[in-house]
């Protein structure tokens, strides 16, 4: 990197540090295991910032930062709007899983977290495991999605996975009049875990299933399980459907996309669905797209993680996961009495809720 590029890229991490009010970007490395990563911290109003380690072989320093300071300003809406005392925070971990995994790596990352004195917690994340969290968890109590052996909740998909299917419902509801998803046509977007899952709730509800995914496999095994049709990830948004439900990585719902979409509604797990918030979200909303905002409906995985923070009990992750439905009603509501766009009146209700524990906590 020369002179001039590292000077750019430093003027461009303070612009979106400013623009979005960022309390801390940390870089972390460690030149015996291969470690490189990054921590950012949105803010901490509500509390610690919680957040899981995401593991990608990026393709320069530039994505992954753009990346973590996106994801973990969606963690902050996503507790303030799902009522948890947690702020937002996400780390990236840069480099290929299959290749630098080990006791030592994960460890390593374990002390830089604990360095942090508790300001920041993690979870699992794409490209991670409960086994990684327990490595972390030898050098550091800042760690949630621990297996259940270890007294955690486990994989926290099932609950994400329940609270978009809770979403999409409630997004039926306002779209067709009915949150029967029975007979209507549904096209998951990756088949992880959280997809799969989600999969699993379509089909015993009647819908008629399409997936697509870049792995053959998982894709293959989804596909003869649970009677769905394939549909390549290149003609996706081809495809005739009711409902789209991005569950793979982000930035899919873009200009280009949404010029092509038949769907009355989105509503997936995947985090930062939209390539740019506010233009994406004006362009769905003018083509009478419903789009249920990621970070309200995917909310279940941070439920159940901060639910075992507290001391884990499964009903009670599920029973506040449930909420979601009657969140994803009220944004709508507030949304169309309000003539703005799904996503805004989500971040208005995330924000009101900072700003009002704020001027709380404001008091000596």
């Amino acid at each position: 990197m020369t002179a001039s590029t590292a000077i750019e890229t430093s003027n461009f991490v303070f612009d979106k540090l400013v623009q979005y009010d960022y309390e801390q970007l940390l870089m972390v490395q460690d030149k015996a295991t291969g470690l490189k990563g990054i921590i950012a911290i949105h803010n901490t109003v509500l509390g610690p910032g919680l957040g899981g380690t995401r593991m990608y072989n990026y393709a320069n320093e530039q994505d992954a930062i753009v990346d973590v300071l996106r994801l973990s300003r969606g963690m902050t809406y996503k507790a303030a709007i799902s009522g948890l005392n947690l702020g937002g925070a996400k780390a990236v971990l840069i480099g290929d899983p299959n290749k630098l995994k080990s006791e030592a790596y994960f460890r390593k990352f374990g002390r830089f977290i604990e360095n942090l004195n508790g300001k920041y917690i993690t979870a699992e994340d794409v490209g991670t495991t409960t086994k990684d969290m327990e490595y972390i968890a030898m050098e550091t109590e800042n760690v949630v999605g621990l297996p259940e052996v270890r007294g955690g909740g486990g994989d926290p998909s099932p609950v994400t996975a329940y609270g978009v299917y809770l979403g999409m419902k409630a997004s039926a509801k306002e779209a067709y009049g009915s949150d029967s998803l029975t007979g209507k046509t549904i096209l998951v977007e990756g088949v992880g875990k959280v997809g799969t899952y989600l999969v699993e709730r379509l089909a015993k509800e009647g819908a008629n299933i399409l997936v697509a995914d870049v792995y053959e496999p998982a894709l293959k095994n989804v596909a003869e399980k649970y009677g769905a049709q394939v549909v390549p990830v290149e003609n996706v948004f081809d495809a005739q459907m009711d409902i789209y439900a991005p569950c793979a990585l982000g930035a899919r719902v873009n200009p280009e996309s949404i010029a092509k979409m038949t769907c009355a509604v989105i509503a997936g797990g995947a985090n930062n669905q939209l390539a740019q918030e506010d233009r994406d979200s004006e362009l769905l909303k003018d083509k009478g797209i419903l789009y249920a905002p990621d970070f309200l409906i995917n909310a279940g995985g941070l439920i159940n993680v901060y639910t075992e923070w507290n001391g884990y009990n499964r009903e009670i992750a599920m029973s506040t996961t449930d909420h979601i439905y009657d969140a994803t009603a009220r944004i709508y509501k507030t949304a169309a009495n309000n003539n703005i766009t799904t996503l805004d009146a989500a971040k208005h209700l995330a924000e009101k809720r900072i700003a009002d524990i704020a001027n709380v906590q404001s008091t000596y």
